[in-house]
């Protein structure tokens, strides 16, 4: 299929498809989906390309999914799309999604019938999330072996913890505080800290074969480290797959088509890393013209210029905003209902949630609470609007939009991510039209 048709819409998307390492996938007749956008780009008159991101989902299905409800969310939105024509007259635009492997965990279903092949299946599970070794399935044996024993002890046992240790170290994350790169931005791994401050209700997740026992508390530090790692991949690929992608669509586009960056969850890691390149330090061939962070699942500090609880050390991301290569607005979301930003994100962090280090501000929290904070930013903290009315984005600025009011839904399976994905909404596609509007 040359393209994903969005039903009962005016709009339609391409799917770019990337596995774990971050190496574009071949489409059934074996081309290149990224040569397929090339070509369309140095043929066709594009005005406005959008570059969208999804968080953390398992497979293309799942992408698919995500990608058909934002995009009938935006073209729901007739009026900021005729503004938008009004601006640019010949205005056409090209919607591009990303797929890359993402899921840090999930309510795996247990069909196996006997322990042995119980074990064997949540191991696999973990390996291809955490590190594929045999010291870390070994491991993993361990930590699965005596939750099948009591999914609720009172403290870890020394071999879950010493188990716990090997995975970790296994999985090669750093420990290296609030300035370092996204996957390494936590504190030391402490996986009886994790387990003491996890507060589940042990009767709602009963093991009975069903999807319930890996949500058990036992498994709370494993869920913290599939956290990171993926959290990782998603830097990863942003500095590499995504960010060569993004150089070459410039590289192929008429110079007045404008980019726009859109994220959701751990794609505003994507995001953010498609525009610095590896280490900070890629060069695309030239800035884009708005950045929308949706929920964003990483740093409040990754922006700024000097940390207030790091003196000295910039946010990792800080280099692109330096080098001024959004030269329009960046938005960001925030809602209390999200509690997979609000509380899973601290406490995969390693500390104690209630513990704020800096004023009313976390040593550790996510942009879809706090929004983007740190010094050397021209920050504004305003409401999310309806749709019947106007922002007034500066280009340059960035704007926290509180947007609890919208971003609320729980939908009835949404675990422990409460109102995460919830992003579907209209007033949610006007913030990001807004921003691509520009001034």
């Amino acid at each position: 299929m040359p393209f994903e048709l969005v039903p009962g819409t005016s709009l339609h998307y391409y799917l770019v498809n990337f596995d774990a390492l971050g190496n574009e996938r071949n489409e059934l007749d074996g081309t290149k989906m990224s040569q397929t956008l090339i070509e369309m780009l140095a043929k066709e008159p594009i005005t406005d390309v959008f570059f969208i991101s999804h968080g953390w989902l398992g497979d293309i299905p799942a992408a698919r999914d995500q990608y058909r409800k934002w995009i009938t969310a935006m073209a729901a939105n007739t009026a900021d799309i005729e503004k938008l024509k009004q601006v640019r007259p010949n205005f056409k635009p090209l919607l591009i999604g990303l797929h890359w492997p993402s899921l840090p965990w999930g309510n795996e279903t247990l069909t196996a019938e006997t322990e042995e092949a119980v074990v064997e299946s949540i191991v696999s599970e973990y390996t291809e999330r955490i590190a594929d070794t045999e010291p870390a399935r070994n491991a993993l044996r361990t930590i699965v072996t005596e939750a099948l024993e009591d999914v609720a002890p009172d403290q870890l046992s020394a071999e879950t913890v010493e188990a716990y240790q090997v995975l970790n170290q296994e999985a090669g994350l750093g420990s290296e505080g609030e300035a370092a790169s996204p996957g390494n931005d936590r504190e030391p791994f402490d996986p009886e800290t994790i387990y003491e401050e996890t507060e589940i209700d042990e009767d709602s997740v009963p093991f009975d074969g069903s999807d319930g026992f890996i949500l058990n508390r036992i498994f709370s530090p494993l869920r913290s480290l599939s956290y990171w790692k993926i959290k990782a991949r998603a830097r990863q690929f942003g500095e590499g797959g995504a960010f060569q992608l993004l150089s070459r669509l410039q590289q192929a586009a008429g110079e007045q088509t404008r980019f726009h960056l859109i994220g959701h969850s751990f794609g505003c890691i994507v995001v953010s890393a498609s525009l610095a390149g590896l280490k900070g330090k890629g060069v695309l061939p030239r800035p884009v013209n708005s950045l929308s962070l949706i929920q964003g699942a990483l740093s409040l500090w990754s922006y700024c210029a000097d940390i207030p609880v790091a003196k000295g050390k910039p946010g990792y991301f800080y280099p692109f905003i330096a080098d001024r290569k959004v030269t329009g607005p960046i938005i960001t979301t925030q809602s209390e209902y999200d509690s997979a930003v609000r509380i899973l994100y601290p406490l995969a962090s390693g500390i104690v949630m209630s513990d704020p280090s800096f004023g009313d501000l976390p040593r550790y929290g996510g942009i879809g609470t706090f929004g983007i904070q740190g010094n050397g930013l021209e920050i504004s903290n305003i409401d999310m609007l309806p749709c019947d009315r106007a922002y007034l984005f500066e280009p340059g600025k960035i704007y926290n939009l509180e947007a609890s009011k919208y971003i609320c839904r729980i939908p009835q399976h949404a675990g422990l991510g409460g109102a995460h994905s919830s992003i579907n909404e209209p007033e949610v596609a006007h913030a990001v039209w807004s921003a691509a509007i520009g001034v």
